[in-house]
């Protein structure tokens, strides 16, 4: 039996593929058509549109379609060169493939198309081409937050972009592109803190001696018309044991716990009233051995009551507003009985070493039974943990959707 060609297929619009059938005898041992080796059509393949060293347009999009009566595509996948699907539809009477999501900018596509005639014989034809870049003007870059290092494991997973995503749909594509993994593995979200900022944290805190990387899948995805995203930077941290300092400012202590077991109890002072220490969870932010502490940083009137202007050490910051937990050796007869600081948590010199010397970026500080505001999830530090799990899923783009992933869909069969 002879198959003459019926087939052909169109990419992007800029790809004219002829007839995907070619003469072949559909004869195996069993003398079943689908018993035959696929044909392969390449001597009826031919181009129109930007070939050889041209680009083809990423905002256009990669159809496929089947030109006479009884021909019809079976299969279209399409991939780039890190892997990633194209998403597409196929029509149930099997004569048209086209995507569903823009292609890549800058890439290097590979499509595989199956075929079959009028009898049932199987064709194939594998096909690339590469995408065109977009300006650099128009690349979103990310930048991952903290820096490679060991932290405690109440430290948040950061992303910084480049440029403002403000758009609902254009913040889910750039948040389906952006990987976290943990090993041991533990359920975490992302949650937009601004147009410019994600942070990524699990519903509890870190495993102790956990891996944590994340990475971008963004790069030469489509996330607006005139945006695309650019190349990232990987990030590698990991956790070491779960440090917890607990500061009940009602009992003037503060309790501190390795890997759940007490290791310490230190007697403290908190802010007196007035400028009473905020409640909540806060994040160790750095440490620094000396700082010069001075009441018009935080609206003090020099030469008022309240002014002071003291030399400190063994200062641990848990706000950028300049919250410390350090050494306070003109208060050590307040210390374990009533709160006298200007809102940190002061302790004894020989007591705030230990602290500063036990505790590291990323370990946990949560203060109780103050008379303080709460703690400030953004903008003054890392209060993540203060906002519930459900809140902070609602805070993601992809929270809401319920849509799977364009970028990893896979290939489409007709309707039979």
């Amino acid at each position: 039996m002879n198959h003459s060609p019926r087939i052909r297929t169109v990419l992007g619009c800029t790809l004219l593929v002829a007839a995907l059938g070619a003469g072949v005898t559909a004869c195996g041992s069993s003398g079943h058509p689908l018993s035959a080796k696929p044909y392969d059509a390449a001597s009826q393949i031919t181009f129109s549109g930007p070939v050889g060293a041209k680009k083809a347009d990423p905002d256009k999009p990669l159809e496929v379609t089947a030109q006479g009566d009884e021909s019809r595509i079976t299969d279209v996948t399409a991939t780039d060169a890190m892997g990633r699907y194209v998403a597409g539809e196929l029509a149930a009477d099997g004569k048209r493939w086209h995507s569903t999501a823009p292609l890549a900018a800058d890439a290097h596509y590979t499509v595989h198309v199956s075929t079959e005639d009028e009898d049932g014989a199987p064709g194939r034809k594998v096909l690339s081409f590469d995408t065109g870049n977009p300006s650099k003007e128009k690349a979103l870059k990310v930048t991952f937050g903290p820096e490679g290092g060991k932290y405690g494991v109440g430290q948040p997973i950061t992303a910084e972009l480049n440029k403002p995503v403000k758009d609902p749909k254009a913040r889910a594509v750039v948040e389906r592109a952006l990987k976290v993994d943990s090993q041991p593995a533990v359920q975490g979200a992302w949650h937009w803190v601004d147009s410019k900022e994600l942070h990524f944290r699990p519903k509890e805190y870190w495993p102790a001696h956990a891996t944590i990387t994340a990475r971008s899948n963004l790069e030469g995805i489509k996330v607006t018309d005139r945006l695309w995203g650019g190349k990232s930077k990987a990030l590698t941290i990991t956790t070491g044991d779960r440090l917890e300092a607990i500061t009940d400012a009602g009992s003037h202590y503060m309790t501190v716990y390795r890997n759940g077991e007490e290791i310490n109890s230190i007697p403290i002072t908190t802010g007196k009233p007035g400028f009473e220490t905020r409640n909540g969870v806060k994040v160790v932010l750095g440490q620094e051995y000396y700082v010069r502490m001075r009441g018009t940083s935080i609206g003090i009137a020099e030469g008022s009551s309240d002014s002071y202007n003291l030399p400190v050490y063994y200062a641990t910051r848990v706000t950028w507003s300049g919250e410390y937990v350090h050494a306070a050796p003109w208060s050590t007869g307040s210390q374990g009985y009533e709160n006298v600081s200007h809102g940190c948590t002061g302790m004894s010199t020989g007591n705030a070493e230990w602290f500063f010397d036990t505790f590291h970026k990323g370990d946990i500080v949560k203060v109780v039974n103050s008379y303080g505001d709460d703690m400030d999830p953004f903008g003054n530090g890392f209060g993540d943990w203060n906002v519930s799990w459900k809140k902070w899923q609602e805070g993601s783009a992809l929270s809401n959707t319920g849509k799977p992933d364009p970028v990893s869909q896979a290939r489409l069969s007709p309707e039979v």
